[in-house]
């Protein structure tokens, strides 16, 4: 059912070309500022860090933490932010010279742990960084899935994000582009029908929900 579901999104919204980035680190910096945060407010924060042409590893990591926060204020939480941001920094320049390619060799269940052990990196922030800058094949869980997954009967909406992902991870083919599109088609059918306020009459799952299956 789940790979019907994705023919059907992708039949009708046509593929998303996630994640929005013009490299891996960009897409890193962007997976940690979009905690809690409007898509086109952490757009405003990268473009800053670009109009500064500090948008690298090693310039981030010199950068002091009041200088970082002041250029990613439009994300939000600008300060714990920029913590974050730079904790993260310090640990990709350390353990991989900041270099993106030297962390794509590495195991991804190894990665995934130590991208958790960092402060204020969870299951979401680290499976984007791990599917979208990394390509590791790793389904990202957000709240759009499980609104997704609740509302057609399949899982609850508070169930375990591992759960949750496992139950992808196990019922779709294990790669990456469809893992890629997928999580963009699920965020893209949230944002259009499967809002708070849905619009399920017009939804292309429709027939999905519980009292349409045959």
């Amino acid at each position: 059912m789940l790979m019907e579901i994705y023919h059907k999104l992708l039949e009708h919204f046509g593929p998303q070309g996630w994640w929005p980035g013009e490299s891996p680190f960009e897409i890193m910096v962007g997976a940690i500022l979009t905690q809690n945060a409007n898509w086109r407010n952490v757009e405003r924060a990268i473009e800053n860090l670009k109009k500064q042409n500090l948008l690298s590893c090693e310039k981030i990591h010199r950068l002091p933490p009041e200088k970082l926060a002041e250029l990613i204020r439009p994300s939000g939480f600008y300060n714990l932010k920029a913590k974050r941001l730079k904790k993260f920094v310090e640990y990709f320049f350390e353990k991989y010279g900041g270099d993106a390619e030297r962390m794509k060799k590495m195991d991804g269940e190894k990665l995934r742990k130590e991208l958790l052990s960092l402060p204020g990196i969870g299951k979401e922030t680290a499976d984007s960084i791990l599917l979208y800058a990394l390509e590791k094949p790793f389904f990202v869980v957000d709240a759009y899935t499980r609104r997704f997954l609740s509302r057609h009967g399949i899982m609850d909406y508070h169930e375990d994000y591992d759960k949750i992902r496992l139950f992808f991870e196990r019922n779709i083919p294990r790669d990456v582009y469809i893992y890629n599109e997928y999580h963009a088609l699920l965020v893209r059918l949230g944002k259009t029908y499967c809002r708070k306020k849905e619009e399920c009459e017009k939804c292309p799952l429709r027939s999905y929900l519980p009292e349409n299956r045959e």
